[in-house]
């Protein structure tokens, strides 16, 4: 089921490279959806039947090809896959722009196998080779398919992009390589259960800081964010709802997998200094959001506001903190997709996605997609019954609690900073929801949403409904795996 899930949209993304660019647009998409699809099965069944492979790759460096699922990965995995099927079917509305359909899907179906493998990974190599697999593609939905209108701003948003995810996979690599050297192996499983003994605290230290910090600008966490709002404001729809989703959720997936699970100690050290930057950047971009005027360009702000809460939870040092990060790792990836697809459908039908333009108000001319949009959010806001709300609640409980010989004074300040960013949250969201949604305009009209986009739209709100009611069906898949990294503190 593993191989499966890499090798099919892998091999479907060469295809439609070598052989489908002659191929009409809903053919093209007939096949990413296919292959999509039977990947989505394929993940499903690895999650469940929990398979592992474990073979020789490059044996004079002692590299493997080591894939395996568990509690913590398994939701991502399983997200991936849904939003992979997702991008796909929204993606038949409409031919893309810049370039053939063969490339662009090949891009999407590309994304997806780099993040499943990045989760599958249990090789420190190995997750670097796959989290750089993303990397290319994501870069040519950018600057080839993002916004037709707006050259220049493609072009600013792919060198931002490779500029920063450049040094950020720069310092990573140096982490990995410094780690796997010092300990002797790059097996995460072997490395989780050593906790960092054998290596010199020191070393330990720099370790953790060239993690951290790589890590923390492909989140990206304040004040390495500075590439993430220019690159969705001019990527294609499922550009932006993949780079949401699914992209930043590899940057908090490996500062679990790698400095909190490998040197938890020098972790710990520094994890004072990752609460400050998380509690920064919620009230940054929520402050933001407060007078953005481009709709996507808020909601990337919201981004690294929502990445605050992460991180926050992820400095706790607590299994309570370390269940509302992956928490909220999953709900961000649902809600922001949901609001990227609405905001991506709505700049189709206006032209732009400038909020100070008057428009019909969306609970007048289009009912489904203003409903839709006002769940986002409410969801984003973190209202109590929707899926913000568990993720950024228990990671404000975690952090005015954390661990034991943490600094409970800069803990507890950053909770309160952390809750006032919900108060901004509430703020923009209402702002929002007051330009676009309200009001008793009837002109200009736009269509409703229906048919595929409506499919899609629709399933991310029972998704948001979904995990706000019942968030024990999430954290019961990542409770076991949590305690064994953490404990049960």
């Amino acid at each position: 089921m593993i191989a499966l899930s890499l090798v099919l949209p892998a091999a479907a993304a060469v295809w439609l490279l070598g052989a489908g660019r002659g191929l009409a647009h809903r053919t093209v998409n007939r096949v990413a959806l296919a292959a999509s699809a039977v990947t989505l099965v394929a993940v499903l069944g690895a999650v469940l039947t929990r398979p592992t492979i474990d073979r020789p790759w490059v044996p004079a460096l002692d590299l493997r090809w080591q894939f395996a699922v568990d509690g913590i990965s398994a939701p991502l995995l399983v997200m991936t896959a849904v939003l992979g099927v997702a991008v796909v079917v929204h993606s038949s509305r409409r031919r893309p722009e810049g370039g053939t359909s063969a490339v662009f899907h090949a891009c999407l179906l590309l994304v997806e196998t780099g993040a499943l493998a990045t989760f599958y990974a249990r090789d420190a190599i190995l997750f670097f080779i796959a989290f750089e697999v993303v990397l290319v593609p994501m870069w040519v939905l950018i600057t080839r398919f993002g916004d037709a209108h707006r050259p220049a701003a493609r072009a600013d948003a792919g060198a931002r992009f490779v500029l920063y995810t450049a040094l950020g996979s720069t310092l990573m690599l140096v982490g990995i390589l410094a780690l796997v050297a010092s300990a002797g192996t790059a097996d995460l499983e072997v490395l989780a259960r050593g906790n960092g003994s054998g290596i010199p605290q020191g070393t330990q230290l720099l370790i953790a800081l060239a993690l951290v910090s790589g890590l923390g600008i492909k989140v990206p966490l304040f004040p390495g964010h500075t590439w993430l709002p220019p690159a969705h404001t001019i990527a294609p729809t499922a550009g932006s709802v993949l780079l949401a989703a699914v992209l930043l959720k590899m940057g908090t997936y490996g500062l679990v997998r790698l400095p909190i699970a490998a040197v938890p100690d020098a972790f710990g050290r520094i994890a004072p200094v990752l609460a400050v930057v998380g509690a920064i950047g919620i009230l940054w971009g929520g402050l933001a959001c407060l007078v953005e005027r481009d709709l996507k360009r808020l909601i990337a702000y919201s981004s690294v506001a929502h990445m605050g809460f992460v991180a926050l939870g992820l400095a706790s040092g607590t299994s309570t903190g370390m269940q509302a990060a992956l928490f909220a790792n999953v709900a961000h990836g649902v809600v922001s997709a949901l609001l990227f697809f609405i905001a991506g459908g709505l700049k189709e039908r206006w032209g732009s996605a400038d909020l100070t333009v008057a428009r019909a108000a969306l609970r007048e001319v289009s009912p489904r997609l203003g409903f839709a949009l006002v769940v986002g959010l409410a969801a984003s806001l973190g209202l109590p019954g929707l899926a913000g709300f568990w993720g950024e609640f228990l990671s404000l409980y975690a952090v005015w609690s954390p661990a034991d010989g943490l600094p409970l004074g800069v803990f507890r300040a950053a909770a309160v900073a952390g809750a006032a960013g919900t108060v901004l949250a509430a703020a923009y969201a209402l702002r929002v929801a007051g330009l676009v949604w309200a009001g008793d305009r009837t002109e200009p009209a736009v269509a409703d949403t229906r048919g595929a986009e409506w499919a899609v739209v629709g399933g991310l709100v029972a998704a948001t409904l979904v995990l706000g009611v019942l968030p024990h069906v999430l954290l019961s898949v990542t409770s076991d795996a949590v305690s064994a990294l953490v404990g049960g503190s």
